[in-house]
Formats: C-alpha cells, sequence, structure tokens
C-alpha cells in the first residue's frame, strides 16, 4: 500500500503558505482598499520660556504637548481597528502675539478641532471664526473664568479648570480642616488679582473668613541672586508681621514674584496654601490611584519626566476627541460636536470617577487635587459639599450662578 504521509506534508505546507501570502494576495488584488478615516487634531499654543523663583518649577519645553501626543498614540491603538488614524499639529506662537493668522493657515489645512493653550484674549479672538467655519475649540490652557461667563462659546470645550473650580477645592478642604481665619497676601500683576478674587469668593462662598489681605508689589528685583536670597530672608518675616489671628496663609502669585518664598518664613508658624505650599491643580505629578500609575509610566516612558497639570488637560481634550470619533464610527465634526454634547457623555480620567461636560458652559467637571512638592494631601470635593445633581458642581460657578449665555 503506497503511503499516504508525503502527500499530506504537500497539502500542509501549501495550506501554510496560502494562510501566510493571504494578507500580500488580497492587497494585490484589491490596490483600491479602502483607507484609513484621517482625524488631525490641532494644538496652538502661545509659548514662550518662562522663569520661575525656583529652577525645579520652570515649566517643560513640551509641557501640555506632550500629554496630547500620548493621546494620540492611545487614540490609535484603537484606531487601527477601526480603520482610523490620529495626529498631532502644533502651532507656536507667542505670548500676547495675534494668533488669527496661524489659526487661518490652520483652517486652510481643513483641521477641525484644535486645542489651544493661549490667553483668553488670544482664544477670544478665534473663537467665532472657528465656529463660522465648524471647528471645535478645546482650551486646555487657560483658567480665566470670563471664557466660561460673560464670553462663553458653545464651540469651545474646556478641559482646564477655572481659578474658582480651584480655589474651592483649596477652600473646601481648608474649611474641611476647620481652618477658617485665613489671611491672603497676593501680588500686583493682573492674574495675581483674578485668584484673589477667587479666593475672596470662595472664603464668602464656604463660611471662611480672610481676616487680613496685604499686598505685594513687583519690584522687579533679582530675587535669585546670592543677595536676593538675604533680602528674602530678611524681608518675608517683616511682610508677614503683626497679622490678626489665622490659621493658615493664603497666596496668589501666579506671577511667580513671591509666593514660593512665603513657607518657613512667615513671622508666625503657620501652613501656606494657593498657589505656594498646598497647591490645587488639575493633575499631580505623584498621582497614583484610581490607576494613575499606569498613565504615569507610560508617560514617563515616552517622555522622561512626570505628567503635569497641562498634560493631563490636554491627554482629557485628545482622549474626547478619540471617545467620539470611535463611538460615532467616523469624523464628522457634527456627530462629534453631538455626542460630546450628550447628557450622558463622560470619560474615565484616573480621578476616581468619570469626569463630564457642564451643559451650561462646556466647562469639564472633575476632581481637584491638592499637594505639595512631594505628593498628593487630599482631593476635592471633600466629605460632606453636597449637591442635588453633582458633587463636582460644588467646585466654581455652578448653574444658577452661571452668566453664561451660549451662542
Amino acid at each position: 500500500m503506497k503511503s499516504m504521509v508525503p502527500n499530506t506534508l504537500s497539502f500542509l505546507f501549501a495550506c501554510f503558505s496560502l494562510l501566510v501570502n493571504a494578507p500580500h494576495l488580497t492587497a494585490q488584488q484589491n490596490p483600491a482598499a479602502e483607507p484609513a478615516t484621517e482625524i488631525r487634531i490641532g494644538y496652538l499654543r502661545a509659548y514662550e520660556p518662562q522663569l520661575a523663583l525656583s529652577v525645579l518649577d520652570v515649566p517643560p519645553r513640551d509641557e501640555g504637548v506632550a500629554g496630547a501626543n500620548l493621546a494620540i498614540n492611545d487614540n490609535n491603538t484603537t484606531g487601527r481597528f477601526l480603520g482610523q488614524s490620529y495626529s498631532l499639529d502644533v502651532v507656536e506662537t507667542k505670548r500676547e502675539e495675534d494668533v488669527v493668522p496661524v489659526f487661518r493657515q490652520m483652517l486652510a489645512r481643513g483641521e477641525k478641532y484644535v486645542l489651544t493653550d493661549i490667553s483668553a484674549k488670544q482664544l477670544l479672538s478665534i473663537a467665532d471664526l472657528a465656529k463660522e467655519n465648524g471647528v471645535l475649540l478645546f482650551n486646555v490652557g487657560s483658567t480665566d473664568d470670563i471664557l466660561r461667563e460673560q464670553e462663553c462659546r458653545s464651540n469651545v470645550f474646556h478641559t482646564a479648570p477655572t481659578r474658582t473650580m480651584l480655589a474651592d477645592g483649596l477652600a473646601q478642604y481648608l474649611i474641611w480642616k476647620q481652618w477658617r481665619k485665613w489671611v491672603l497676601l497676593y501680588g500686583s500683576h493682573e492674574p495675581d488679582q483674578l485668584f484673589a478674587d477667587a479666593i475672596r469668593r470662595s472664603a464668602k462662598r464656604f463660611g471662611a473668613t480672610i481676616v487680613e489681605e496685604r499686598l505685594y508689589k513687583d519690584t522687579g528685583t533679582a530675587r535669585r541672586t546670592d543677595s536676593g536670597v538675604v533680602q528674602v530672608q530678611r524681608q518675608m518675616p517683616v511682610f508677614t508681621q503683626g497679622l490678626p489671628d489665622h490659621d493658615v496663609v493664603i497666596v496668589a502669585d501666579e506671577s511667580e514674584v513671591f509666593g514660593s518664598y512665603v513657607p518657613f518664613r512667615t513671622w508666625d508658624p503657620r501652613p501656606v496654601a494657593g498657589t505656594a505650599g498646598l497647591i490645587a491643580s488639575s493633575w499631580h505629578p505623584a498621582s497614583e490611584q484610581w490607576g494613575g500609575s499606569q498613565i504615569q509610566n507610560r508617560f514617563v516612558k515616552a517622555t522622561g519626566r512626570r505628567m503635569l497639570g497641562k498634560d493631563m488637560q490636554a491627554w482629557t481634550a485628545a482622549r474626547i476627541l478619540g471617545e467620539a470619533a470611535t463611538r460615532t464610527n467616523g469624523n464628522d465634526p457634527a456627530q462629534i460636536e453631538a455626542f460630546i454634547k450628550d447628557e450622558n457623555f463622560s470619560l474615565a480620567a484616573f480621578k476616581g470617577q468619570k469626569v463630564s461636560f457642564r451643559r451650561w458652559n462646556w466647562q469639564l467637571r472633575q476632581p481637584i487635587l491638592l499637594g505639595d512638592g512631594r505628593g498628593v494631601i487630599s482631593t476635592s470635593p471633600q466629605e460632606g459639599f453636597l449637591h442635588q445633581f453633582s458633587e463636582l458642581d460644588t467646585l466654581g460657578i455652578d448653574q444658577p450662578e452661571t452668566a453664561c449665555k451660549l451662542n
């Protein structure tokens, strides 16, 4: 009887070769296969090198952009199975420069989704132009409340928290600690004044008392020199001398003129919070709860540093777009906008609960992390601060208080 083994082996080898070469043959037979749906996301940032009182606080060159790039990679991981391809187009301009010309160039390239890390004034200069061209803007940088209130726009979404959200997150913790007597030290620049206003609002809202306020005027001295450090050690105790009885010193110094020099230099030994000491932010580089270690590890592997607040804000915006494109199975701006604006929309963001948009001004409701230079101290909203719809709406301006009229 003739053996069948050689024929069997030949048959199996032929089948294996056919399977291995099938994708290649299919591609040759169908050269007009449908290409991947390309989803281009723009990133418009106003960048100039910044100084800080501590060299450790100088923002990384890729702050924000690195978070968006990580989200693009995450989107592509899912997108390749759905025939979607994501890319990021980063465009840089200078602070306070006219951004309309560069934004028009982005429009000419057909970009329909743009993340913005620019000033409130710059953002408002392009908001209506974006709406006329069907473009969705995602504010990942500006904390100005005016963008969500008097100057809100229906095509502008905000993943950056507002100053009032940050101030309320801090205030809730101080009230929870029973630290109700505050001293407010604030700088002379406009951002400092705006944060000081937010602190005053939070004190009134949650029942704290600001027992005294003091203005620190920027005289332009070089405080990082040897003589400057000596002056700081002498000046800060004098600046905080003779204050009424208080529980905590709150600093409003977004401009980095004096705030970082306040901790451990006050006349009376008191904790410091605000823009120095205990700081409220959308994210903390040491956050590892709720799966945070997973995104932190991926971020460190990609960038060589830890994730900062603006990185998380940009990551969240790009992931929102990725989620919307996945769920709508396409790149139709109208469908993506409708999906994001749906009352049931939410996104997991490694903060213990899903985040969602406030429908009255398109601000992302989100927990606020409170931390120092070493770790996360607490997360707001704090226990006991209740709300009829969402406890996250105890942070910032609530719907009954809003001045926003979307148009």
